[in-house]
């Protein structure tokens, strides 16, 4: 392994390594026909197509000396998401399975409507190709990873210029644009990489548990078809669970106004107190072997990206955690309920999509490496327990009411006593309760006339005082008794 590889080699007659030639040929514009994109894609972990990765490659070169926008180079994300999601055989959706979809999520729009006191969506049913889902999400993905993808990019552009020898970076005067467009770049390749691998995987919109098309309400068939291999189950009942599942997700985010951006916040939160540990990267640049494509992808594969979290972020995952189980558990219940007498394989399918949502599938576990962020409802079955038993407890209506407001949602603390989720909710409501009576005595002035030394304010003339001077027992209250002409026996 070289000891600093951005070194050409000693001797005028000796091979400079790949990645010294990339970036004098990139900084010097002599172009992309020196380099190898096989060899630089296999390091990256993108697609060997000889003819993709030139195309890619030399628009990679023309955004990367165009002035940037930001770190980030989003729209190198989007066209590798689409080349991605369209190179894994992604056909156009027909219109028997458009017509399919719109049957499924009718159908299962009825189904839940006995079971949930939340109204219907209304939305129509879309079936959608790899590619459109890509469309209808990547605005969504913008907004969850800027701030973490920020981060990484400048953290990268950081580690070049700092590891770059002496005479590189004369070679780049004051061109430190273009180490921010190579920063933004990679991350975007990367970025887009991850997402397109993803839509081969989702089978609706909101499949990981948040809303990443607003209002609306999706099936992938190609992907619907993908999940039921192997499973034994006709594809039709295939279908109609996963369009309660998805008409059941739609129907909370629409009906419960604040959740969308209550989930979405807080995602964004803690993207936003992550810190990247840049020793990890400058390590990767000062120990990387061009030679051996394997060992970098290997270390992209580690997350060799991925942020360090600190205690105050790993209090914040724990309440973004518990959000995204309460979404996943109440969906769970209420598809189970929908579907338990309907369709002879919900039970097999629940379970099936249980363990599924709990792992992951690789292009999920390969976006948690890439921004240090998975979106998993680890405590699934915990959260479905909750709901069923508030629903044995207060009914559909008390159940879903607690939707109502973020304040009413169960914690963490629930999820681990589902049963004395009611028995704590009482109390806080008793606590709450004191401080409201208390709040208003104050506004009433009740505390402004309290007594000194046990008795009451005294009025005018001594009155009020709360004594019994003259002994009969009326605390000084004048009657028609007790004038102060009346003789004293």
């Amino acid at each position: 392994m070289t000891s600093n590889p951005l070194n050409p080699s000693n001797g005028d007659d000796a091979p400079k390594d790949p990645l010294t030639e990339m970036l004098q040929n990139l900084m010097g514009g002599k172009g992309m026909e020196n380099i190898d994109p096989a060899e630089l894609a296999k390091a990256a972990g993108l697609p060997d197509d000889p003819n993709l990765l030139a195309q890619m490659f030399s628009q990679v070169q023309a955004m990367m000396s165009a002035p940037s926008e930001g770190p980030v180079n989003w729209k190198l994300a989007h066209e590798n998401a689409r080349r991605v999601a369209a190179s894994a055989s992604d056909p156009s959706v027909s219109s028997v399975q458009s017509r399919e979809v719109d049957e499924a999520l009718r159908l299962a729009e009825l189904w839940l409507d006995p079971v949930t006191d939340l109204p219907a969506t209304g939305l129509i049913g879309r079936a959608w190709s790899r590619a459109e889902w890509v469309e209808a999400t990547l605005g969504t993905w913008k907004r969850l990873t800027e701030p973490v993808a920020n981060s990484i990019a400048n953290a990268l552009s950081n580690a070049m210029t700092e590891q770059m020898p002496e005479e590189m970076k004369s070679m780049m005067g004051g061109a430190s644009s273009m180490l921010q467009n190579m920063g933004g770049a990679i991350f975007g390749m990367q970025l887009g990489q991850a997402i397109g691998a993803l839509s081969a995987e989702v089978v609706s919109s909101t499949d990981i548990g948040v809303p990443l098309a607003d209002l609306e309400m999706a099936l992938l068939p190609t992907n619907v078809a993908s999940f039921g291999e192997g499973l034994s189950i006709p594809a039709n009942d295939i279908r109609l669970f996963l369009a309660v599942r998805e008409a059941a997700h739609a129907r909370l985010f629409v009906q419960v106004p604040w959740l969308r951006g209550h989930l979405l916040g807080a995602i964004e939160a803690y993207a936003r107190g992550i810190h990247i540990d840049t020793s990890r990267i400058e390590e990767l640049a000062r120990d990387l072997d061009p030679s051996n494509p394997e060992g970098i992808q290997e270390a992209l594969s580690q997350g060799v990206f991925m942020p360090q979290r600190t205690p105050a972020q790993e209090q914040a995952l724990e309440k973004l955690e518990t959000a995204l189980a309460l979404v996943e558990g109440w969906v769970d219940e209420l598809t189970a309920a929908a579907t338990e007498k309907l369709l002879p394989s919900a039970g097999a399918l629940r379970e099936t999509v249980r363990r599924r949502r709990a792992t992951g599938g690789p292009a999920e576990h390969a976006f948690a490496s890439l921004v240090g962020l998975e979106l998993r409802p680890r405590r699934l079955r915990e959260a479905a327990t909750l709901w069923a038993g508030l629903k044995d407890e207060r009914g559909i209506e008390g159940r879903d009411a607690i939707w109502q407001h973020p304040d009413l949602l169960p914690t963490a603390e629930d999820l681990d006593d589902p049963t004395g989720f009611t028995g704590r909710r009482k109390l806080a409501e008793a606590s709450d309760s004191e401080v409201d009576d208390a709040l208003q005595k104050l506004l009433n002035g009740g505390f402004d006339n309290a007594p000194e030394s046990g008795g009451d304010t005294a009025g005018p003339a001594g009155e009020g005082t709360g004594q019994d001077n003259d002994g009969d027992g009326d605390g000084d209250r004048k009657g028609p008794d007790d004038s102060d002409d009346q003789p004293k026996g």
